[in-house]
């Protein structure tokens, strides 16, 4: 009885959490399959400390990690799936299933340039945004619109990327706490793609960790209103990070 207790204790972080997980990578509406050609990490707890040196990808992947990469060319749709566990779903009916509606903030993509995508490790890599979507005029956020298209959030392949092999960032920063410092939560995974394009830019790059602090304004906010509404309080959120690409 005492190992059944301490059992059922130790799930309960899993069951009461309202994380998130990348897990699928589709191109042009195609979806590759779940755990296809994508680095999905042991859980779907989130990154809290912008310093933390698996910040890149994420750490701890399911094994064996995927060798696919993914053919993409200029000008495609891309996209990456998010669920509450690996499956979408925890249970029947889970509300917090691609992530809960509390978790407001920007979806962010990042690409970096690699020798090979299905072998490169993500430290020390140099990384340009592709693409973001943040607090709209409505006060609708990017995950707003990721969870009202069943986890699924895309971006346009800028034309003028240049070709090769590349390892995709997707990213979620959840703000329902970030009004104290380190409460902001980051979710990540990395998918191995393979660009092809007659484009030449490679964007401002920035490192992970590096390219956030924990202080920067889209980092530590609040995001409530005199209501206790999540719509900016009347101000305009700036996404972290670089600007993103201009073609």
């Amino acid at each position: 009885m005492k190992f059944s207790v301490i059992a059922t204790l130790s799930i309960l972080p899993l069951l009461s959490s309202a994380h998130c997980i990348a897990q699928r990578v589709r191109v042009n509406g195609q979806d590759n399959g779940e755990l296809v050609g994508i680095r999905s990490p042991n859980s779907n707890n989130p990154i809290q400390n912008v310093n933390d040196g698996n910040f890149a990808c994420n750490s701890g992947y399911r094994t064996p990690v995927s060798s696919k990469v993914i053919n993409v060319k200029a000008g495609d749709r891309v996209g990456v799936m998010w669920g509450h566990v690996i499956g979408g779903a925890q249970f029947a009916n889970d509300a917090d299933n691609p992530i809960a509606k509390s978790h407001k903030g920007p979806t962010i993509f990042y690409l970096a340039k690699v020798d090979n995508a299905a072998t490169a490790q993500p430290n020390g890599l140099k990384w340009f945004k592709v693409a973001e979507d943040g607090l709209d005029g409505s006060g609708q956020w990017g995950v707003d619109r990721m969870i009202a298209n069943n986890g699924w959030v895309d971006f346009t392949m800028p034309s003028c990327v240049a070709p090769g092999q590349y390892l995709l960032r997707a990213e979620i920063i959840a703000l329902h706490s970030a009004s104290k410092q380190g409460q902001a939560q980051f979710y990540m995974g990395c998918a191995q793609i393979n660009i092809s394009s007659s484009g030449s830019k490679t964007g401002n790059t920035v490192s992970f960790p590096g390219a956030y602090s924990a202080s920067d304004p889209g980092i530590l906010v609040n995001i409530y209103d005199s209501k206790g509404q999540p719509t900016g309080g009347g101000m305009q959120y700036k996404i972290p990070g670089p600007q993103v690409l201009q073609c």
